[in-house]
């Protein structure tokens, strides 16, 4: 039985989800999830094998949930669910840790073979994502970093710091998300301002969708 987790913070998506899978004889969903730190918690304490997570998650992004996730309960496989084709949020995924990425308009049978594939320890692309974005990942090409630093220079924890900051986390806040001390959030914070030339989370947030880290519709 392959136990779930569905994470999206509409409701009438979760019921649609829970429907479709609890029909499944080999899928049981087991608990379900607001926004990303209420995913972060569940999971922490359910360690499901399956976390169907909603990209553009409340209170932290569905990316950065997906890395604390990854970090904290590895053995929870993550398929993310998503609107979005670009290839800067794919890449993002997959660089999270994520095992699989569904778009939201595809048919509920890519959703389930998606769900058993990488329950089986395989990776999973959405059929109708382009097959040069699939090369993308099956090459390992990456973006060469930006010269005076950028966000692709940032630690994984760094970009964690940063896109929780954006999204107008305290560093108490930040600090109890992640489970370090209020001073090691004020050193990632001053590590990001040396890479990025600023500490204001309201120039951030502009660097941010300037660059396509973040979609802007999404926040």
């Amino acid at each position: 039985m392959i136990k779930i987790i569905i994470a999206e913070d509409h409701a009438l998506v979760r019921e649609g989800l829970r429907n479709l899978l609890n029909l499944q004889s080999d899928i049981k969903v087991v608990d379900e999830a607001v926004n990303g730190l209420d995913a972060l918690k569940k999971c922490r304490a359910q360690k499901p094998d399956i976390l169907l997570l909603d990209v553009g998650m409340p209170k932290m992004p569905g990316t950065e949930a997906a890395k604390l996730i990854r970090d904290n309960v590895p053995e929870t496989k993550i398929i993310i669910l998503s609107m979005h084709e670009k290839e800067a949020y794919i890449k993002q995924a997959f660089d999270a840790g994520v095992r699989g990425y569904v778009l939201k308009t595809s048919p509920s049978a890519n959703l389930l073979t998606a769900i058993r594939q990488v329950s089986e320890g395989e990776y999973y692309l959405c059929p109708k994502i382009r097959s040069d974005v699939v090369d993308f990942f099956v090459t390992g090409k990456r973006k060469e970093e930006q010269p005076n630093g950028g966000y692709t220079s940032l630690s994984d924890r760094e970009q964690q710091v940063f896109l929780l900051l954006v999204q107008g986390n305290s560093t108490v806040e930040i600090s109890n998300i992640l489970c370090v001390s209020p001073k090691t959030v004020e050193k990632h914070r001053v590590n990001i301002g040396k890479k990025l030339g600023t500490t204001q989370p309201i120039k951030m947030l502009q660097y941010a969708i300037k660059e396509g880290i973040i979609d802007p519709e999404m926040w």
